[in-house]
């Protein structure tokens, strides 16, 4: 699940434009869904997964349920930190733990967790995980 520092293993970095505030330079709630969202799949990417090649082999990733918590503010020009990983795998389901934090100070600002359910495009039936992926996500929670 987790390094045994407790860090969530994957990061990747986020810059907080204007566009992602409100009128009072706060980071508008659903932005940090999608902060945590590019970092699930940029997670993916540095797996070998990138998400328009699983598209073109007929296989996508929705999300099927989602949980945030809200801790603390992020503002305008903050750079975070979206840390993620997969703690639960499943046939044709992931469930990922991510967690925001400012770059800096290392404050958490939120929290999620993510199922995430693997479909054929075609149909969105669900389908099972490509075997190489699986692999490699069962590998990942083997080194954690």
């Amino acid at each position: 699940m987790r390094a045994p520092n407790g860090v969530l293993p994957f990061a990747h970095t986020v810059r907080v434009y204007y566009e992602d505030t409100d009128a009072g330079g706060i980071v508008y709630y659903v932005n940090y869904l999608k902060f945590m969202e590019r970092a699930r799949t940029e997670a993916l990417r540095q797996l070998g997964y990138a998400q328009s090649q699983l598209a073109e082999a007929n296989l996508l990733f929705v999300v099927h349920s989602a949980e945030a918590r809200y801790l603390k503010p992020a503002k305008l020009d903050d750079t975070l930190l979206v840390r993620s990983a997969v703690v639960e795998l499943a046939r044709a389901s992931l469930v990922f733990e991510q967690v925001i934090e400012h770059q800096d100070s290392k404050t958490p600002l939120c929290q999620g967790r993510f199922k995430v359910a693997c479909v054929r495009a075609d149909n969105l039936k669900p389908q099972a995980l490509p075997a190489t992926l699986r692999e490699a996500f069962a590998r990942q929670l083997l080194s954690e």
